[in-house]
């Protein structure tokens, strides 16, 4: 790719599993120019492209003005468990994640690339599923030329923090992985690495509003 076609590529939640690995795989990647990852603390990272912005989430309007760049990667994501309370919850994986969204498209972002959940559905009853359901719908009336949403299943791969009931819910997953076939396909648990890598192949399509679910995720991997 000619020099003047490189890309810059914004990440937020970068510290976590997709976002590792969506990190790691834009540093690889001789299409993108430079890496901003934006993150609460520093992190450890060698690539001479990656630079880091450190925010408070509590006011993105501090750094909105440097949400600049080609494809932003958005990756956060928290539990109630560990957010504390439903509350915290909603500010972290709605409010936070719209905040960001609504600086990028201001600073003319092309491509927003959101990490949301199998069965988001901002109808559901359950509070996560509704509010992963009302983020995306919160995104839909941004004006992005390209807005793509993933919902992966179970996510499979070695968290820096470690959820001992997720674990099990990996281990059942793998085992009856087989028998979801059909519609039920959808439900199988998918590799982050797999993720991340359809993140970005998906920033470089066409125009347009693309929701890919979790079967989808692996037939679009470049």
């Amino acid at each position: 790719m000619a020099e003047d076609n490189l890309k810059t590529a914004l990440v937020f939640g970068a510290t976590g599993l997709t976002g590792g690995f969506v990190t790691e795989l834009l540093e690889q990647d001789s299409r993108y120019r430079e890496v901003i990852l934006f993150t609460r603390k520093p992190v450890l990272t060698n690539a001479a492209k990656t630079r880091q912005i450190t925010f408070n989430p509590d006011n993105i309007q501090a750094i909105a003005q440097q949400i600049k760049g080609d494809h932003l990667f958005c990756c956060i994501g928290t539990t109630i468990k560990k957010a504390g309370s439903k509350k915290v919850f909603f500010e972290t994986d709605h409010d936070l994640v719209v905040d960001i969204a609504q600086a990028a498209a201001s600073n003319h972002v092309r491509s927003f690339v959101l990490v949301s959940s199998i069965g988001a559905n901002p109808d559901s009853r359950n509070f996560y599923l509704r509010t992963k359901g009302q983020v995306e719908e919160s995104l839909k009336k941004l004006t992005f030329p390209n807005l793509i949403i993933l919902r992966p299943s179970m996510l499979l791969g070695v968290r820096r923090e470690y959820r001992i009931f997720e674990e099990w819910g990996k281990t059942a997953a793998k085992i009856i992985s087989p028998l979801l076939t059909g519609k039920l396909k959808k439900y199988r648990p998918v590799h982050a690495a797999a993720v991340a890598e359809t993140m970005i192949s998906s920033a470089f399509s066409g125009n347009g509003m693309h929701i890919l679910e979790s079967d989808q995720i692996e037939n679009t991997r470049k």
